[in-house]
This record gives C-alpha cells, structure tokens and sequence, in this order.
C-alpha cells in the first residue's frame, strides 16, 4: 500500500468547484535529502483564497498548476531531520499543500507559537486568518471608541476576531451571517451587539435598523448584496478594509460593473477610505505584536474561536466546496493525521 498521498488539481472549474476538479494520487514516501526535513501532516488548512488559485488568471499569487499539488498551510509533525535546528517530534507550519507528507527545506517552515493554546490555533485564530483580522483592523480600520464597525462572515475565523477587536476598542461589533444558529453564536457566545441573517431577507432594512448612526468601518470579506446593503449607511471618514470577496469568487466572468458609478460616488462625497490589503504585507512590522497580544486573551477565553474539522485527506475537496457555500461553522480544518 502507496503511504503517500496528495490532492492534486485535476481540472479548472467554470464557476463552482465539483469534486471532479480534484484528484486524490498516491505514491512512494518521500526522502529527505541534506537540511531537509519529512513532514508528517497533522492538519489542513482550507480557505477561500484557494478558490482564487484554481484559475488560471493574473493575481497576487500564481495560480496552481493543472497535475499540481493544491496550496495550502498545514501543522506537520517532524518524522525526520536532516537539520541541527529542527529534531524529531516537533510541531511545524508550512505551506506544503494538500498532501499526507513532505521532504521540505528547513527554511521553509517555522515552529508553532501559540502561547500554550491548541496547535490548530495556528492555522486560524493565531494564524492567517486571525492576522488578517487584527492586521486590516490596526492599519486600516482603526475603531474607535462608539464607532459602528460592521463585518459579514461573522461567524468565521477573519469575522468573528474582526467583530471581537472591534469590542475590546469600545466599538459597537454588529456581525452579518447565515442562519439563525451561527447569529445566536455571534450574539452570545462571540459577543457581538448585534448579528444579522442575511438569509432572513431584508438585509438592507435590518442593517440600516442597527445601524442607526451609520457604519465607520466595514471590514469587507465577502461583497455581493452585503456590500450593497452597507454601501449607503458609510458614515463620512469611514475605513473599509478588503481582504476578500468570497461572494464573487465562483463568478464564471466579471461583473457587469453597474454599481460601480454608485460605489464610487459614495467615496468621492463621504471622503470613504477603500483599501484592499494581503495580509503578508504587514507581517513585518504587526506579526510579533499580534502573538504577544492575542494568545493571553485567547487563553484566558477573553477571545473566543470556533473550529470546524474533517478527518482525512480525502475528504478535503468536499469540505473546501461546502466551505465556498458557507456551509461550514468556524474555522475549516482538515485532520489528516
């Protein structure tokens, strides 16, 4: 029996991924050669920034090869060293993609630090998605004290942390998700002041409802009628941070660009800061701070996270498309070992 295995992208989707755009190969166990490290996977990461990497278009990034392995960051165990620094048995993060194992250089990983929280944190809360958060809200959003700070998604890892350090800066946290159970979630467990369910209908006339000093920041993650929704309630001066637009990212081709007069005029008279941001470009300067910051309070509970996790490898496309659905409920882990 093959001992490694890894979901390679099989086809390009048009629109929504199926699970035919996926293939599950299997193969001889990797060697590491000099200052290499064999990585054992013990989680995967799934978020909508792969879906992005499925086309073959100009962005930020590459795009995967069709026959390649899919990207993805992981928490692996070291099975072997071949480098002074790194010893068998350790926990690391690395972008090795959706695979069993690896043989990877030992720069290309670096070890956990979660302050003593679960290892998974790294992959969320204490990880991208949670310095995706913290970093659009630092830099761009900047609440303060009585401000309205609106995020979609707010059930999710970026949402749920963006809606929390809205609370903490002595901002009103107003959360937007899908379904009653995860607005319950939002309003109790994550304590936001308000959350709304979009698919309740009315999203325009609720948010404008709790909303009645209008919006100073809305962290952006998802587009489509949300945007639309809260695009006339932007106060004057407000920040929007965009790090996504998960709405649109099984558009089969690009929008027709009807709203954009409209969106562009509501920035131009409410003197509206836009600013798009990957979260690596702060990583410098904001990373450290975020570490020594939030892993006190996510260990004392101050921060709360969800998580939600698939066992096995193969079970990774199913649970990336439901994810794209929004069918998940917290941060999408796959255990794979």
């Amino acid at each position: 029996m093959d001992a490694y295995r890894q979901i390679v992208l099989a086809s390009r989707p048009t629109g929504t991924p199926n699970l035919g755009n996926f293939r599950l190969e299997a193969g001889p166990m990797p060697v590491p050669a000099g200052g290499q490290l064999l990585l054992l996977t013990k989680y995967l990461s799934l978020d909508p920034y792969m879906r992005g990497r499925m086309n073959d278009a100009k962005s930020y990034a590459m795009p995967v090869e069709l026959g390649h392995v899919m990207e993805g960051e992981v928490v692996a165990e070291i099975l072997e060293s071949t480098h002074p620094r790194y010893r068998q048995g350790e926990l690391v993060l690395g972008k090795i993609g959706w695979r069993t194992h690896a043989a990877v250089a030992a720069e290309d990983v670096r070890r956990i630090e979660t302050g003593g929280n679960s290892s998974t944190t790294a992959l969320g809360v204490l990880g991208m998605p949670g310095f995706t958060a913290y970093s659009g809200m630092k830099v761009i959003g900047r609440p303060k004290v009585g401000e309205t700070v609106v995020v979609a998604a707010a059930s999710g890892p970026v949402g749920s942390l963006v809606g929390q350090l809205a609370r903490i800066a002595g901002a009103r946290a107003v959360g937007i998700a899908g379904g009653a159970e995860k607005c319950a979630y939002v309003r109790g467990e994550l304590r936001f002041d308000a959350a709304i369910d979009h698919r309740a209908g009315s999203l325009s006339r609720a948010l404008a409802a709790v909303c009645p000093d209008g919006i100073d920041v809305y962290f952006e993650n998802v587009g489509g009628p949300i945007w639309d929704a809260a695009l006339p309630l932007l106060n004057r001066y407000a920040r929007v941070p965009v790090c996504g637009l998960i709405a649109h990212y099984n558009d089969a081709r690009p929008a027709d660009g009807s709203r954009v007069a409209e969106t562009m005029l509501t920035v131009l008279r409410r003197s509206v800061l836009i600013q798009g941001f990957i979260n690596t470009e702060f990583a410098a300067d904001h990373f450290d701070n975020f570490l020594k910051e939030l892993s006190p309070r996510i260990q004392s509970g101050d921060i709360r996270y969800r998580e939600d996790i698939t066992d096995g490898l193969e079970a990774a496309p199913g649970a990336f498309i439901d994810m794209l659905a929004g069918r998940n409920f917290g941060k999408v882990l796959v255990r794979v070992s």
